[in-house]
Order: structure tokens, then C-alpha cells, then sequence
């Protein structure tokens, strides 16, 4: 009867190793991925609260498999490091501009020539197609979650810029290849982060600054800047970034990329429409401070397009040299426009 016992027993013991081994407990199925979330928006700011909601609604769709932690503002990794500590793996996902790091995407630059756009929504879209077509590899070190621009930037001062001449010796803030165009309209480009203009600004390291008017309340330029003077021909875009760590990409289930994925493709367009509708916002904040909008006249506005027109120019002539397709991304931008433009 013992021995009859001591099989029991083991067989028992046998069966419930064999349910842990099969049937693992819903806590070893449910472990959860943990994940970190860089940006240099301010945390108040309309794009950081949507990079956040990104963040909430990957959690949701997920089931909680997934959790991430968000940091605004540059409290993980500084604007200008963003992309160097995703890839590093400082942070898993990181929100930035291409901008800040001056060289490291020249192929990219494109979106940032005076090549016509005239909204937030036209240049998000555009860039997000300029990737799927080209695919650069200086953005191989990571997994693109997606990609967004800003409408064309306009000139805020602190005394009025009406003609070129008025702007000949300011200094401007402006990063990347905007400190080019900064460079061509006869003014001296400073450069400066976002977070960092509104200082800049206010203490006279800076008399002006190019940026959409959304930067007049998002960032607060609004109040130490007192015109805003528009130029279609000569304004840029900023391409901006929102990319993944690779190894941490490829880490993911395969359910939960595709979940991730989808959530990518319909963020796309909603800060395509948080661009034009911060705008918007900027315009009436400005207005209410009694801040003054200047519009060229069209022949002043032609001036400043031939003025930084050698800019295109100069990007064919720099693609060239590293063997990259600047013509064939250039063309792709400038037709796009034509046929997706108003």
C-alpha cells in the first residue's frame, strides 16, 4: 500500500510539472514590457501631451503588456540627443528634431529647404512619404515609428523687419539648414534648441528667431518677441523624428509591432492636424498680446526667395558629392507639392 502511495505521489508531482511547463501562470504570460519615452516638448506643450496619449494608447491596445514611462521636456536625454540616446539605448523611444544634429541626415535636410509648403499638415504627410520612397540609411540605426514637419516658419523679431535691409546683422536663432537660410536673407543665425530661444530671446543673445507661430504661446516667444514677419518663398519645414531603439524593436512580439504600427499610422495624422491647429492658437495669442504680423509685399517676398534660391542649389551639389539621390528627393518633394498643395 505504501508503494502504491509513493507512485501516487509522484505521479501527482509529474502531472503538476507538467501543467507549470505547458500552462504557465498568468503571470509569466502577462509580463510586462517596460519601456521609456524621451521628448523635448515641454510637458504642457499640445505635441507633448500627444506624444504621451501615443504612449497611453500603446498601453491600452496592448492590454498593459506594454508600459511606458514619458519624459517631456529633455529630463532623459537634452533635444540634441535624443536620436544618439535612442540608438545607445538611454531611452527606447525618442522625439526630436532632425535638425539638431547638423550632418548626421543629410539626405533628410530636403524637408527643411524653402521649397513652398504652406502647412503643417502637407509637410507631415510629405515626409512620411519621402521615407517610404527612399528609405535614407542614416536613419538604419533605428526603427522609425513615424515622421512629422511643421508648416513654414516665419521671422519674429523684436523690432519689425519690413525689407531685407532691416534684417542685414541681426541675429537670428535658427539650427541646421535654417542657419543657412538665416545666413542668406544678411543675418547672423544662433544656434539655439527650442527650450533654450525663449532665454535667448530675452536676454538679447538672440533679437529674432524663425519658427511657425505655434513656437509664439507653445513656447512662450510670444512674450519677448513683439513682430512676425511672413515670407512663403523662404520659410522652411523642420522634420522631426519619432524613432525606436532597434534591438528593442526587434524585441517586441510580433503582435505588438503590428499594434504599435497601427497606432503610428493614424498618429500621423493626428499631429499633421495639432501643427495647423496650434498655428492657429499661436496667431490669436500673438494678436491678443498686440503683437503685429508683417506680410511682404510680393515683389519684397521675390527678393527673399532669390535670396535663398542658391540654397537648393547648394543641397544637389552636397548629395552629389556623397553619392546620395538629392536630385531624385528634391524633385519628389517639389512635385508632391505641386499635386497635394493648394
Amino acid at each position: 500500500m505504501k508503494r502504491h502511495f509513493g507512485e501516487g505521489i509522484f505521479i501527482l508531482v509529474l502531472f503538476f510539472s507538467i501543467c507549470l511547463v505547458c500552462f504557465p501562470s498568468h503571470s509569466t504570460a502577462q509580463k510586462v514590457i517596460s519601456m521609456n519615452y524621451s521628448n523635448f516638448f515641454p510637458a504642457p506643450h499640445k505635441h507633448s501631451v500627444l506624444a504621451e496619449q501615443w504612449c497611453r494608447e500603446v498601453e491600452k491596445r496592448t492590454n498593459g503588456r506594454v508600459k511606458i514611462t514619458y519624459f517631456p521636456g529633455g529630463t532623459l536625454t537634452p533635444a540634441a540627443q535624443i536620436f544618439d540616446g535612442v540608438v545607445k539605448g538611454i531611452s527606447d523611444i525618442g522625439f526630436s528634431c532632425f535638425t539638431y544634429t547638423r550632418g548626421k541626415f543629410p539626405l533628410t535636410e530636403v524637408i527643411d529647404l524653402p521649397i513652398g509648403i504652406k502647412d503643417g499638415t502637407t509637410a507631415t504627410r510629405l515626409i512620411n512619404e519621402y521615407y517610404k520612397k527612399f528609405k535614407p540609411k542614416e536613419m538604419d540605426d533605428v526603427q522609425v515609428m513615424y515622421l512629422h514637419a511643421h508648416g513654414p516658419a516665419k521671422l519674429h523679431t523684436k523690432t519689425p523687419v519690413y525689407r531685407l535691409e532691416d534684417l542685414k546683422g541681426m541675429k537670428i536663432r535658427a539650427t541646421g539648414l535654417a542657419s543657412k537660410i538665416v545666413t542668406a536673407l544678411g543675418a547672423a543665425p544662433v544656434g539655439t534648441t527650442m527650450p533654450e530661444t525663449y532665454d535667448a530671446l530675452r536676454t538679447g543673445v538672440a533679437q529674432g528667431a524663425f519658427s511657425p507661430f505655434e513656437a509664439l504661446e507653445g513656447f512662450k516667444w510670444g512674450e519677448v518677441v513683439k513682430y512676425s514677419t511672413v515670407s512663403y518663398s523662404s520659410g522652411y519645414s523642420t522634420g522631426m523624428f519619432i524613432v525606436m531603439n532597434k534591438n528593442r524593436w526587434n524585441s517586441l512580439p510580433p503582435d505588438i509591432q503590428m499594434i504599435i504600427t497601427e497606432i503610428n499610422q493614424e498618429w500621423i495624422e493626428r499631429q499633421a492636424k495639432v501643427w495647423d491647429e496650434i498655428e492657429l492658437a499661436g496667431i490669436e495669442f500673438i494678436k491678443k498680446r498686440g503683437n503685429k504680423i508683417i506680410y511682404l509685399s510680393k515683389e519684397e517676398d521675390e527678393r527673399w526667395a532669390v535670396a535663398v534660391r542658391p540654397l537648393l542649389d547648394e543641397y544637389l551639389k552636397n548629395m552629389k558629392e556623397k553619392n546620395l539621390p538629392g536630385d531624385e528627393a528634391l524633385k519628389f518633394c517639389i512635385d508632391y507639392l505641386k499635386a497635394n498643395q493648394k
